[in-house]
């Protein structure tokens, strides 16, 4: 199955951008879903269509789901969000209380995750559009595998069965003290079960032959800041972006005085996202007069951006950025293929780093593990130009 993932700010495009490529692939003979997995749902909106959290056809080989939650929940960790529910019952809060905060913040998005992967799994498509959430917090799940997985299989595993064993002796005696019951095999079950799915999906997202991000971006300084924040981010998951798409663009033909200065701004911003995001190619998408909402104008929007292409081939196959860990120092490895090292200049301002070849320079958003160092040396090798980082000396 090809997974692509349209990810940005939101408000810049991305569930139209992820509607129209499903209308191309379906177009040449692939079987596509278009999930939406943003709590934001507006998926529906686009198509003009009444769509739910069970895939609904929406044309010949092209279908559409907007991703309940709760539903999901239900589903995959209903044993344990139920005990949640009797335990906060048994410690006072009413029903509906109990019922809301046994949903612990951030399920959506990893239910979004784990309805990935069962399509996946069942390979009833050929391709999966996901219309994800701003990038950052449900990514950061992919470490978890990293970091729990001492724990789940030395601890948890050992600890799951001794309390299965000892629950019908303690049982009886708990209970009347607890005011709940001990937790059965199934809810003990349901977080190890919930982990190995976690893990086997990180595979999938970093199989860069099969998953790509594609980046959806306007011309505007905040928004390019929060795109380049969230390549770097996917970067440090080694989720590969293959391409990156300029939305909005005012039309050359437009020449009302009063986007004058709109237009010189977009100018400068469009040299920005080739710039920072190079060699990642960019695709420019103008400023229609209608509102992207319903299939044809949809039709308009495939056009534009594919003409005669596949949406599932990928676009760019190296990785343009790394960041790799490496005897207790970090390291980012930046793609600059042609570029001699005497003609980069670094410096770092918060967390921004600023990159000049010649005439042009790169701002660069770090993620959190390299915001708070400092760069310490760089070195050019095989393209890749190689920046090391270390803790700030105090002096």
């Amino acid at each position: 199955m090809r997974v692509i993932l349209m990810t940005g700010k939101g408000g810049v495009g991305k569930t139209s951008v992820a509607a129209a490529t499903g209308l191309r692939c379906a177009e040449l003979g692939y079987r596509t879903l278009v999930l939406s997995t943003d709590p934001a749902h507006s998926l529906a909106d686009s198509f003009d269509l009444e769509l739910g959290h069970n895939a609904q056809q929406v044309r010949p080989n092209l279908w559409g789901a907007e991703l309940d939650a709760l539903m999901e929940l239900e589903g995959n960790w209903g044993a344990v969000k139920r005990y949640i529910t009797q335990v906060l019952q048994a410690r006072g809060l009413d029903g509906v209380q109990a019922e809301e905060l046994a949903i612990l913040p951030g399920m959506d998005e990893i239910f979004g995750l784990v309805r990935m992967k069962r399509h996946y799994d069942e390979g009833e498509f050929d391709v999966l559009i996901i219309d994800s959430a701003p990038t950052g917090t449900a990514l950061r799940l992919l470490s978890l595998p990293e970091v729990s997985g001492w724990y789940m299989r030395r601890f948890y595993k050992p600890l799951q069965n001794i309390s299965v064993a000892l629950r019908p002796l303690v049982e009886p005696f708990f209970k009347p003290i607890a005011g709940f019951s001990l937790p059965n095999k199934e809810v003990m079950d349901a977080p190890y079960e919930f982990y190995e799915q976690i893990e086997a999906l990180e595979k999938v997202l970093t199989d860069n032959t099969q998953t790509s991000v594609r980046l959806v971006t306007n011309p505007e300084k905040m928004v390019i800041k929060e795109s380049l924040r969230a390549h770097a981010y996917l970067s440090l998951y080694n989720v590969a972006t293959d391409l990156v798409v300029a939305n909005r663009i005012i039309p050359a033909e437009v020449q009302d005085p009063f986007f004058k200065r709109w237009k010189e701004n977009q100018e400068e911003h469009r040299q920005e996202i080739h710039e920072n995001f190079h060699p990642l190619p960019v695709k420019e998408v103008p400023l229609y007069s209608e509102e992207m909402c319903g299939l044809a104008a949809l039709e308009r929007l495939k056009d534009t951006l594919y003409k005669d292409e596949d949406p599932t081939q990928v676009y760019y196959k190296e990785t343009t950025l790394k960041v790799v860990q490496e005897n207790n120092q970090y390291s980012l490895q930046l793609y600059l293929p042609g570029i001699p090292k005497n003609q980069v200049n670094l410096s770092k301002t918060g967390d921004e780093l600023n990159i000049t070849i010649g005439n042009h320079r790169r701002n660069l958003v770090l993620p959190q593990a390299l915001a708070a160092l400092q760069p310490t040396g760089a070195k050019m090798e095989e393209d890749y130009l190689k920046i090391r980082f270390s803790e700030p000396v105090n002096v």
